[in-house]
């Protein structure tokens, strides 16, 4: 690779950098909350499913202090949607942590900032670099990628990632680490795709080592798939006139603490099949049939017109809108 890789990537950054709502502009500082924040909502989701969801809860709660003091409820529905729930728990328990422990300030370094609840290595580096300017490694899915097509790294993945991380360390910076980590990101997100690389925009394609083999696509090298198990659930629509029962899963565990349907019968009734949808979690397939009835049981009630407020997991949104349909 060239040696001016990162001041090359960096000068195109300056211009073409994305204009993200957590991003500071012009001379301004980053706020390490809405860094942080938007980190942890963009773990395994996408930019453009984020920006709402961060509107929402910055307008909300618009400093940790306030996120600190919300109800948890509150947090758990309004992040409803977003999928991997346990982020949002953990959103509540380091914001109490940052206020209680750090005086409502963001620790600034990647060892302080990995004690916080839902803190990994990633988030650590990436708040530590573009909120308060530290030189630190930060490597997601987006920088993996383009380090894997610049150094056309043959092994696959997820083994490769050590070597990817060495890899991003030998690039990244002393200074403008944030901004470094930033433009490889954007690079990833928005030239250096997975499929279709825009390879004649890449402003470090003269250096590419995929690109010079002339199949960018071929990285990062992917190890065979294997089937995710499959399960089955029940669903159960219980109505009581133009209300659904509701009710609220266990702290902990998968959709820790969100509303949703009953997966085991509420109450004795005539129940029918009113259809079935699948979803895909991180772990495992599942199907879900739903069953409808009349009846009355102990539990939340909720409108039936309104059972999109009720900030059901995508998993019982898809299947309350069968049960409203049939």
């Amino acid at each position: 690779m060239p040696v001016d890789t990162t001041s090359a990537l960096l000068s195109w950054y300056a211009v073409d950098k994305r204009a993200l709502p957590w991003r500071a502009s012009g001379s301004e500082t980053a706020d390490p909350y809405r860094v942080w924040l938007s980190e942890i909502m963009l773990q395994q989701t996408t930019v453009a499913a984020v920006k709402p969801y961060f509107a929402a809860f910055t307008a909300r709660w618009p400093t940790v202090e306030a996120l600190a003091e919300a109800d948890e409820a509150a947090v758990m529905s309004a992040w409803a949607g977003l999928g991997y729930y346990a982020r949002a728990r953990n959103l509540i328990a380091c914001a109490r942590t940052v206020v209680r422990e750090h005086g409502g300030e963001f620790p600034g370094d990647e060892a302080a900032l990995l004690k916080l609840p839902g803190v990994g290595a990633y988030t650590a580096a990436a708040i530590a670099a573009i909120a308060f300017g530290r030189r630190a490694v930060v490597v997601d899915g987006n920088v993996e990628r383009v380090v894997a097509r610049l150094f056309a790294v043959s092994e696959p993945m997820p083994g490769a990632k050590p070597k990817l991380r060495a890899l991003m360390d030998r690039l990244t910076p002393e200074r403008d680490a944030g901004d470094f980590a930033q433009a490889m990101m954007d690079l990833g997100a928005t030239i250096c795709t997975p499929r279709s690389p825009d390879c004649g925009r890449c402003p470090v394609a003269s250096g590419c080592a995929a690109r010079a083999e002339g199949r960018p696509e071929a990285y990062p090298v992917k190890a065979p798939k294997t089937a995710k198990p499959q399960r089955e659930w029940t669903g159960y629509w219980l109505r009581r006139g133009g209300e659904v029962l509701l009710v609220r899963r266990p702290p902990r565990g998968l959709l820790g603490g969100m509303l949703a349907l009953p997966v085991e019968p509420p109450a004795v009734a005539e129940w029918r099949e009113v259809g079935a949808i699948d979803h895909v979690f991180t772990h495992f397939a599942l199907t879900m049939t739903v069953l409808s009835a009349e009846g009355d049981a102990e539990g939340e009630w909720w409108p039936v017109e309104r059972i999109a407020e009720a900030g059901l997991p995508t998993v019982f949104a898809k299947a309350a809108a069968v049960a409203a349909a049939a």
